[in-house]
């Protein structure tokens, strides 16, 4: 009998392979390869084969295929997060507000509000945006959410709280009703070094204007490259981990190049728990 996560695995990659999010060219590139790289094309070509990627006359465009991988990604979470109840209860949702960038989504949440206030002020006095820059901007793909409980939930299986205490706890629908970012899911279908120092300054955003806990901060991605992924992945103190969206597949890639520097490097970030399989994303977030 499969595993529940084994087969949202499986969903996931199918929904990547159908919607041609992964396909092979008709002179067997893959779409999330850089063309103009051997290694690149050879990882990624045998990832796609081992999946069974279709081949079409022509890839989709960046921006669309980048899209498409967050929806596949929020479809993923939403079916793998939720059966681990056991591990952290609650009442959940998984949103994709990638699109909703024209909005300020994250301060509608805890522990963010604070951030709309800012963002009036600066409209109000274009002065204060010159001396703030974009240190406070924060526009993820994927938002996983906590519902506060009310008290007859908490209260369930003994008396908890009362009037008397816990009376600023954001957990608490009677406090407020918000709900409270849990994590944040960043999306990158491929790395380049721009894409991965714009994910590294808003994790670090994300970080440094809360007022509360630090969410999760994570990316997903489909870069095949070893030296690509450690660009984004190695170091600590921003990004808590970086996820592949095929990491098994990869490793086996990898090894069948045998390119001993591209070997290295992605023993090296598995070894240094710095990246993981998209599988281990809802375990992790458990935590």
């Amino acid at each position: 009998m499969t595993a529940a996560l084994t087969a949202a695995r499986d969903h996931f990659h199918n929904h990547l392979v159908n919607s041609h999010t992964l396909s092979l060219s008709l002179d067997n590139v893959a779409s999330n390869a850089d063309s103009s790289q051997r290694t690149s094309i050879s990882i990624a070509r045998h990832v796609a084969e081992v999946l069974s990627a279709e081949t079409i006359a022509k890839k989709l465009d960046g921006q669309r295929a980048g899209k498409q991988f967050e929806g596949a990604v929020e479809e993923f979470l939403e079916e793998s997060f939720p059966i681990f109840q056991s591990l952290r209860p609650g009442q959940w949702t998984i949103e994709n507000v990638g699109s909703s960038r024209a909005e300020y989504q994250i301060s509608k949440y805890e522990p963010y509000t604070h951030l709309a206030d800012l963002a009036r002020a600066i409209q109000d006095d274009p002065t204060l945006a010159s001396v703030l820059g974009n240190s406070y901007e924060i526009s993820p793909d994927i938002l996983v959410l906590r519902h506060p409980e009310p008290d007859e939930v908490i209260n369930r299986d003994r008396q908890l709280v009362d009037v008397e205490s816990g009376r600023y706890a954001v957990v608490r629908k009677i406090n407020q009703d918000r709900p409270v970012v849990h994590a944040i899911v960043s999306c990158k279908w491929t790395l380049r070094s721009d894409r991965a120092q714009n994910a590294r300054s808003e994790a670090l955003n994300v970080i440094r204007n809360r007022k509360g806990r630090t969410p999760h901060v994570v990316v997903v991605t489909g870069e095949p490259t070893p030296s690509r992924l450690a660009s984004l992945a190695l170091g600590t103190g921003d990004i808590d981990t970086v996820y592949h969206f095929a990491l098994p597949e990869l490793i086996q890639a990898v090894d069948q190049t045998e390119n001993d520097e591209a070997i290295s490097m992605l023993d090296t970030l598995i070894a240094g728990k710095r990246l993981r399989d998209i599988s281990d994303l809802p375990l992790d977030l458990a935590i």
